[in-house]
């Protein structure tokens, strides 16, 4: 094959094996990966958030246990850690995978967005949280958006930093930098049959639970993590800590955080469509075939690209 240009992106929805196919294709291409998961930056999270990193087998991997836990993290900072990644991979030689879920994260550099580094207005969000989603959306709708302002929408927490956003461009017109140009990216998508994904979400969770995720919970809240902000990272964390807080017993812990799972990865693959619908394009595998046919499908779609 020919030497591999720009940046190769493998997305998916949690449990679709996605770091499985990255590391495979790294070490096919010479490649090194870039994590884009907003909650396996921190360290000490390591089971909650399906580190795996005995999977990478030497194959070099970036923006993993580099913050401690109970530090924030932001879609700006992950924009200014990847920048320094992908210049890391390119001055050596290697292709970069930029492998993940956050489809934020994900469209905010492959799409440039330069609105991430506007401050917080922790008064307009106080006036924000009394009100409900339908009104929130209504509000944000009312407020003029430049073009190239792509809000996600799909949460309240989401919402607010909308609106927050427009807000703080309505009064600042003349402050808004110009786009750069697109990565010159190639992405690739896994998806699988929705009882599929039921099936392998509930299975991880049960395997989570057996390697000790409420210890690793455990441990968090001994060295110092805030119960609120480990509730704050969400899913396992959030219901981990309530059924170590005595907020819910072990079989609520279970099913409540499965069903939010469930519904978690619904809104990835919600969030994926609306990055294609922004302009990106998605080459979508079946997560059905082994990852080694994957492998191949990439790899000959690479080819042909670099020929053209």
């Amino acid at each position: 094959m020919d030497q591999v240009r720009g940046l190769i992106c493998i997305l998916g929805p949690t449990a679709s094996g996605k770091t499985a196919l990255a590391v495979a294709l790294a070490k096919k291409i010479n490649g090194a990966i870039i994590s884009a998961d907003s909650r396996q930056v921190f360290r000490g999270m390591d089971i909650g958030t399906g580190k795996d990193l005995m999977e990478y087998h030497g194959v070099d991997y970036y923006l993993i246990d580099i913050r401690d836990a109970g530090d924030t993290y932001h879609v700006a900072h992950f924009q200014d850690d990847f920048q320094e990644a992908l210049l890391t991979i390119q001055v050596q030689g290697k292709v970069p995978i930029l492998c993940g879920g956050t489809g934020m994260y994900i469209q905010s550099v492959l799409q440039h967005y330069t609105f991430t580094s506007i401050p917080r207005n922790d008064n307009l969000r106080v006036s924000l949280l009394e009100k409900d989603s339908e009104a929130l959306e209504k509000l944000f709708l009312s407020l003029p958006q430049p073009p190239t302002f792509k809000a996600d929408i799909s949460t309240k927490k989401r919402l607010i930093r909308a609106i927050e956003i427009a807000s703080w461009l309505k009064s600042n017109p003349y402050e808004i930098t110009k786009q750069q140009q697109n990565l010159d990216a190639r992405v690739f998508g896994i998806r699988l049959s929705l009882e599929d994904r039921r099936t392998k979400i509930t299975q991880r969770l049960e395997q989570r639970l057996e390697a000790g995720l409420i210890e690793e919970v455990q441990r968090l809240m001994d060295a110092g993590v805030a119960a609120d902000k480990l509730k704050f990272y969400g899913l396992e964390y959030k219901y981990v800590t309530a059924f170590l807080l005595g907020e819910i017993d072990r079989q609520q812990l279970f099913v409540k955080l499965n069903t939010e799972i469930h519904r978690f990865a619904k809104r990835q693959m919600t969030y994926f469509r609306k990055m294609e619908k922004d302009g990106i394009n998605i080459h979508w595998l079946n997560g059905h075939d082994s990852i080694a046919a994957n492998v191949e499908k990439i790899s000959a779609s690479l080819n042909l690209e670099s020929r053209l």
